[in-house]
């Protein structure tokens, strides 16, 4: 299937040239996408020391501000194992057996609350120059505030593929992968797996990928990989290579589980409850919920 939004177009993933040992990092937006790229950095390089910033290490293909051409030029040059952003699903990539595939899952009220704050923090004016579109008009009307925005976004009927980062584009992506996670080669973790044992957690996919850490550099990346050290970085580790960012330190807003829940009343919060029934079997919900 192909996805294409504004900015994203799932068909530049077609011929992508793979390589054995490629590290494919598949998510929604703000579901932890970043912090998944800083973990597998700090596997391959099994050090906190970078060579680059984390967005030149593991370009977004899907992203339409960057050529497709300086993208995959960039990927050919780099010796070390690659690791790759999407936010597109698994079912709209090629899936290479040289290839693993990390599908992190995050509850989709705090995916949601998370990316009302990403979206405030956008340069609108600096990505319309950069996809050569015009400036996007003043808003007729005050914004709404989060809480009123999560509850339109609980019950907004939309087809997944039109709107990815709604309530069905959420549960399609975790539904297809979902699906797939006995296959040998996708790996599904869940968000609040890492927020409750992230030193678990990295060994785990560690082990996974064919990656061999020494003991005692453990303590040292599991540090580095945390939330605060993370946002101490965030010139280096926030995704905007081209400036689309009113503030780098704000994309790592809060790093936490439960601010969705914490918004809506009992009777929102059962409404959601029917809403993701609807969307998604009951084992991947019993998972994605606990």
């Amino acid at each position: 299937m192909r996805y294409r939004s504004s900015d994203e177009d799932s068909a530049r993933w077609d011929g992508f040239p793979f390589r054995e040992g490629d590290i494919i990092i598949s998510t929604r937006s703000k579901s932890g996408t970043t912090w998944m790229q800083m973990i597998c950095a700090l596997l391959v390089f099994r050090s906190p020391d970078l060579p680059a910033s984390l967005s030149e290490l593991s370009p977004w293909v899907d992203w339409l501000i960057v050529p497709r051409d300086e993208v995959l030029a960039r990927l050919e040059a780099q010796p070390h194992r690659r690791f790759i952003k999407t936010h597109t699903p698994l079912d709209g990539i090629p899936l290479d057996p040289r290839a693993t595939y990390v599908v992190v899952a995050r509850h989709p009220l705090d995916m949601a609350v998370s990316l009302f704050h990403h979206v405030d923090n956008l340069n609108r004016e600096r990505m319309a120059e950069l996809l050569g579109g015009p400036a996007p008009a003043a808003p007729s009307a005050p914004p709404r505030s989060i809480h009123d925005s999560l509850v339109t976004w609980i019950n907004r009927e939309v087809a997944p593929a039109e709107a990815m980062d709604s309530l069905p584009g959420v549960m399609w992506h975790l539904t297809d992968a979902w699906q797939r996670r006995h296959e040998p080669n996708v790996v599904l973790i869940h968000y609040a797996d890492l927020v409750d044992d992230l030193n678990g957690e990295m060994r785990s996919l560690a082990a996974k990928l064919g990656i061999d850490v020494p003991e005692e550099q453990w303590p040292l990346l599991v540090d580095a990989a945390g939330f605060a050290q993370m946002r101490a970085r965030a010139a280096q580790l926030a995704p905007d290579p081209v400036g689309i960012l009113k503030d780098r330190n704000a994309f790592f807003h809060r790093g936490g589980s439960g601010a969705g829940r914490e918004l809506l009343t009992d009777e929102e919060f059962t409404q959601y409850e029917k809403r993701a029934a609807q969307l998604a079997p009951n084992d991947l919900l019993a998972w994605l919920h606990r």
